[in-house]
């Protein structure tokens, strides 16, 4: 298994790019450390799961990615995909891992707990049928943190190169996909928040 942080948005709300932010955390979470980007913090926590991981970013962020992390670690969107979006990413790190089974996670959830994402490992290895494990926010799909297994995602190549996925957004993917829905307790939904916009650190 690999591990995959989404970086590859547009952050076009934000208006600077989300993965490169150093902004702090509020008291309850702790802060990040100053040094670190979200997306260096995210490298981190999956760093502790054991998993080597691997960062997707577009074409115009790869020059400055590239000053901070290596270039073995940066994955850029593939050129044949006609697809935007978070299932580019994805799509592009299983077209270069083609076997592996990938733990994927968005850069923009910077309240995200290790906690939970091992709990996520531990479900994965009980679950042995599903192609697809993520958590559900009140009833909701959180396709952002979730484990896709080299099955289904060669199912959804399969189905994108066929002209038979007319949707590209992840919740579409998951209904066509053997999908496990995992329900995510209350005291856990903070864990989820993505933060899109400077108005939204401000409160911090």
């Amino acid at each position: 298994m690999i591990g995959v942080i989404l970086c590859g948005g547009q952050s076009s709300r934000m208006g600077t790019d989300k993965g490169l932010l150093k902004a702090p955390l509020p008291p309850q979470g702790g802060y990040l450390n100053q040094a670190n980007t979200w997306a260096q913090t995210s490298v981190d926590k999956l760093a502790e799961l054991e998993l080597p991981v691997v960062i997707s970013v577009n074409k115009n962020q790869y020059a400055d990615y590239a000053t901070i992390f290596s270039a073995q670690q940066l994955i850029t969107d593939n050129e044949i995909l006609e697809i935007k979006g978070p299932l580019a990413g994805l799509l592009s790190v299983h077209l270069q891992h083609p076997t592996e089974d990938l733990l994927l996670l968005a850069c923009d959830m910077p309240l995200m707990e290790t906690g939970l994402l091992k709990e996520l490992l531990t479900i994965y290895n009980q679950q042995t049928t599903a192609d697809v494990l993520v958590y559900t926010n009140d009833g909701e799909p959180e396709p952002l943190c979730g484990i896709y297994k080299s099955s289904g995602l060669k199912h959804m190549l399969q189905l994108y190169q066929s002209n038979q996925l007319p949707k590209h957004s992840m919740k579409f993917m998951l209904e066509h996909i053997n999908t496990h829905l995992i329900p995510l307790a209350d005291d856990k939904k903070k864990c989820f928040r993505n933060f899109n916009a400077h108005a939204e650190l401000n409160g911090l």
